[in-house]
């Protein structure tokens, strides 16, 4: 079965130096009926002015990945971790037992859009840690590459939750087919362009959960960036 859920349909916060588009609940944006799908609980999509961000703010108990689509991310925190995020490249961070931690857009000239993933560990108070690596963007125009998972095959960054992060970057007429086990759900993102998913078209922004589903079928609609969260 897939359910389908809308660009326009997700929560925004405008703040001037900021646009954040909210797929689940978040902060002030309050809907019971979107509280997240299994252990992905948050995925925002963030445009960031230049020179602005987010200031020193703290998270715990939260597995949580960045995820730039253009421009540069400027991370800090107070557990050692930091670094600029740029497309082609995928960070994580473990809130633990705290962390605090500040985002800013690099660029002083450049907006930044990036995508903000928290997905729900399946343990508490764990020591705080910092990935970055850098992903093969060539092999995600063949194949679905994995980012993020719980024991970091493929050399994706390590979360301490039932969790598989894939990309795939999907020209225009081409054909990918993914194929989740038995029991898997999953949440599918468009993140840039339009694909046709099982036979449904999504758009930039559009999100559809997959459960039940023995294949995911996409076809490129012209370019698209799909991430795919495989979920227990």
């Amino acid at each position: 079965m897939l359910e389908i859920r809308r660009a326009d349909e997700r929560g925004q916060t405008r703040w001037g130096w900021l646009d954040s588009r909210h797929t689940f609940s978040f902060g002030e944006y309050d809907d019971p009926a979107h509280m997240g799908f299994r252990s992905l609980r948050v995925l925002n999509d963030d445009r960031v002015q230049p020179g602005q961000g987010f200031g020193t703010h703290g998270h715990r108990d939260m597995e949580i990945l960045s995820y730039v689509l253009e421009g540069a991310l400027e991370h800090k925190d107070n557990a050692g971790g930091g670094g600029v995020i740029r497309p082609g490249e995928i960070q994580f961070m473990r809130a633990g037992t705290g962390v605090l931690h500040s985002e800013f857009n690099h660029s002083k000239t450049e907006p930044v859009h990036f995508l903000q993933i928290w997905i729900i560990p399946d343990a508490f108070a764990l020591p705080p840690a910092y990935g970055q690596k850098a992903f093969d963007r060539e092999r995600a125009k063949r194949s679905f590459v994995l980012l993020a998972s719980r024991d970091g095959r493929e050399e994706s960054l390590r979360v301490h939750s039932d969790a598989n992060v894939l990309v795939a970057l999907i020209e225009d007429g081409e054909r990918r087919v993914l194929t989740p086990g038995p029991g898997r759900h999953a949440w599918v993102h468009v993140a840039r362009g339009s694909v046709s998913l099982n036979g449904h078209e999504l758009h930039e922004g559009d999100g559809a959960a997959a459960s039940g589903e023995e294949t995911l079928e996409f076809l490129g609609k012209g370019f698209a960036e799909v991430l795919v969260f495989d979920l227990g």
